[in-house]
């Protein structure tokens, strides 16, 4: 009977030290109302809105996948499925990022023929930036412990891409970067009790994910420190009608400055067509904005300061006022 009793002693202790349970997780409601929060992010946006945002019109070029994994000797390259998913994850972060026009092109066949079925001609518009990539690193791997009487498994996957931006006139490719991104689960048992994990394919599209939303964070960087401008599509009276309005930063009582388009010229050092500063000559303020969503916006101004009188619109550039 004491033998019994050591026995059991034994391997109850054996238990303890062998079993590893992670630490229980304690639900803590936040000392701010839902309202105040909803309240403070709004505030944050509104005061991350300190420039006008000229929105850039880009479109997605060719985005393949460049890694072992998805490829086989039943499918062509018209058949990369995970290019194609890389294409539409990334289509929908610039769009929801909100600082981009984003421009169907995989796709555009098929509008083609919807448009040879309602009658009406296609509008097709031009961007500024197509967009070139590849995914070009993915893999996964297991890692895992095992104790007397408990295991644990971790499964992870890891992806990257690189992105190119080419400027659609001249095919410069003007910029470069990289976003990389994983995603994992765990699983633990003691004895023989616990959750146990088989494959999980949904990492896979959790990392791809992360490391476009990575790419998009570094893209929105760049896209900020360029300059923003705008045009004058109408003058009735006094009132000067531009484009870009409330989606684009533009705000009543905003101040802009009216400058002359420069003269461009073409350098026989690089082959680039450079233009000259252009001569401030008058200073607007936002009087109102129109429009119900981006592609129709603008916004009626009033001149502040200095006169257009005698020059055409149509050789004049709205830009940020200077400081």
């Amino acid at each position: 009977m004491r033998c019994r009793l050591l026995t059991a002693s034994v391997l109850a202790i054996a238990i303890s030290g062998c079993a590893t349970q992670s630490p229980q997780l304690l639900s803590q409601e936040s000392v701010h109302s839902q309202q105040s929060q909803v309240e403070a992010q709004k505030l944050a946006t509104e005061a991350s809105i300190k420039h006008p945002v000229l929105k850039r019109k880009v479109a997605l070029g060719r985005i393949t996948n460049e890694t072992i994994y998805g490829k086989s000797l039943l499918r062509d390259d018209k058949g990369d499925v995970l290019g194609k998913q890389v294409t539409d994850i990334l289509s929908k972060a610039l769009t929801e990022s909100g600082q981009y026009l984003v421009f169907e092109r995989p796709d555009i066949e098929r509008l083609k023929d919807e448009a040879q079925l309602t009658g009406k001609a296609l509008n097709l518009v031009g961007v500024d930036t197509l967009i070139l990539g590849s995914l070009t690193e993915f893999g996964r791997k297991t890692e895992g412990e095992r104790g007397f009487l408990s295991s644990s498994k971790k499964q992870i996957a890891f992806a990257k891409v690189d992105l190119r931006l080419v400027d659609s006139e001249t095919g410069l490719v003007y910029h470069s970067l990289s976003g990389a991104g994983e995603s994992s689960s765990e699983s633990a048992s003691v004895a023989g009790f616990g959750s146990k994990a088989s494959y999980d394919g949904t990492l896979n599209d959790a990392a791809i994910s992360n490391a476009i939303s990575d790419a998009i964070n570094k893209l929105a960087v760049e896209i900020q420190t360029r300059p923003w401008h705008t045009d004058i599509i109408a003058v009735e009276d006094d009132l000067l009608f531009i484009s870009g309005g409330k989606s684009q930063g533009l705000k009543k009582g905003m101040i802009l400055d009216i400058e002359t388009k420069g003269k461009t010229i073409k350098s026989k050092q690089n082959g680039f067509d450079i233009t000259l500063p252009g001569k401030k000559i008058a200073t607007i303020s936002v009087h109102e904005l129109f429009g119900d969503n981006e592609t129709n916006e603008g916004a009626i101004t009033k001149v502040v300061s200095g006169s257009i009188e005698g020059l055409k619109y149509a050789d004049l550039n709205v830009v940020e006022a200077k400081q």
